[in-house]
């Protein structure tokens, strides 16, 4: 059984034009161990939005085509060309995750097992109404869950999760997040409340203070009010945290945190060092909510690290059973510990209207999008 169904696209000529477009697409007939998938719901992250758009100028962006298929466009400023590298002139999907009904299955056990049933997949190009996957990529959500619940199974969860295992490999025993009031991050409290992981929250926004403390958060700090840094500092002696993520990338912020975490640490020696405290501080940027430069003094001693933090180097790093484990952990509490809240259900050509992409291209805390592709 094969289908022909809309496919988003997105492009950047060499010359440095972004278009975005829907396709009509052949899928194949699934083989010996692959699925194909009738793709019912998938999300938009932050993590999509760099494939989606590139570094093109979305202020100028003209809007054409029909309702049916519409038609985006919009320059690239000329001295970020070099960032769209060896996908210049490249038709590309786009969808990291989603969800959706098993509707054909190849002959192998393990195919026909899942045909029928209710899948989340992790494997790119989900903007489409039909995908073929292997059927080790699909994840199987309980009786009962929906393709919209399990929808954003992958990249929000494991995401939460690694840092904690990270956190934990690391020899760290507790943990700093900041953008904190995005649906990762309430995932991040629930789950560091069940495990009794000490957790501080940074966030920008009064709002987003009262919203995780009514998940139950413990430290729940607004980076734009006065005296910010001394109640960071006081966080961090109370919960030892050692670690951070940081969605925002840009700004002074990583500085702040790795300033504070060394003043918290610094006031428990017994003895001054003109070195610092030997407590390795360690913070890993994941997102980048500001893209301006990332800006800090090195007022945080010699015992610190900044680096960058990814979704999939981690699971290849932690090998195929771990990352099962974790996996497995999602489906279970996909409607508790791991549900998702999306603002607006959108179909594929409703994506590319110019209301949709002046919304969720913000990044905005509690503005997340649901693309239905059958509508």
């Amino acid at each position: 059984m094969s289908e022909t169904g809309l496919q988003l696209r997105t492009k950047i000529s060499g010359e440095g034009l972004l278009t975005l477009s829907l396709e009509e697409v052949q899928f194949p007939e699934p083989g010996e161990n692959e699925v194909l998938v009738k793709v019912e719901a998938s999300p938009i992250n932050p993590s999509d939005l760099g494939l989606l758009f590139g570094p093109a100028d979305l202020a100028q962006a003209t809007f054409s085509g029909t309702a049916a298929l519409p038609v985006v466009t919009a320059p690239v400023p000329e001295g970020l060309l070099r960032q769209i590298g060896a996908r210049a002139d490249q038709s590309l999907p786009a969808g990291n995750e989603g969800a959706g009904q098993v509707i054909a299955a190849g002959a192998s056990e393990a195919a026909q097992n899942l045909k029928g049933k209710t899948v989340a997949i992790l494997g790119g190009a989900m903007y489409s109404e039909y995908r073929v996957l292997k059927a080790n990529q699909c994840l199987v959500m309980n009786e009962g869950v929906s393709a919209s619940q399990g929808a954003s199974c992958f990249v929000n969860p494991l995401t939460a999760l690694g840092m904690v295992a990270t956190m934990k490999d690391e020899g760290h025993s507790a943990l700093l997040h900041t953008a904190a009031a995005s649906n990762l991050g309430q995932m991040l409290v629930k789950i560091c409340l069940k495990d009794q992981v000490p957790l501080v929250n940074v966030v920008r926004k009064a709002d987003s203070v009262e919203l995780l403390k009514s998940l139950g958060a413990q430290h729940v700090l607004d980076s734009s009010e006065d005296g910010f840094m001394e109640s960071l500092i006081l966080a961090l002696t109370e919960t030892n945290a050692t670690i951070g993520f940081d969605a925002t990338g840009g700004g002074k912020l990583a500085g702040q945190v790795l300033t504070a975490m060394e003043a918290a640490q610094a006031a428990k020696m017994g003895e001054f060092s003109r070195y610092g405290s030997t407590q390795h501080k360690q913070l890993y940027i994941y997102g980048g909510l500001d893209r301006s430069p990332t800006t800090f003094n090195r007022s945080f001693g010699m015992a610190w690290g900044l680096g960058g933090w990814l979704l999939t180097p981690f699971l290849q790093k932690i090998g195929p059973v771990a990352a099962e484990s974790l996996r497995q952990r999602v489906a279970d509490e996909i409607t508790t510990t791991f549900a998702s809240h999306y603002t607006q259900s959108v179909s594929l050509p409703q994506m590319l209207a110019r209301e949709s992409i002046e919304i969720y291209a913000r990044q905005a805390t509690g503005e997340k999008f649901l693309v239905t592709p059958h509508g």
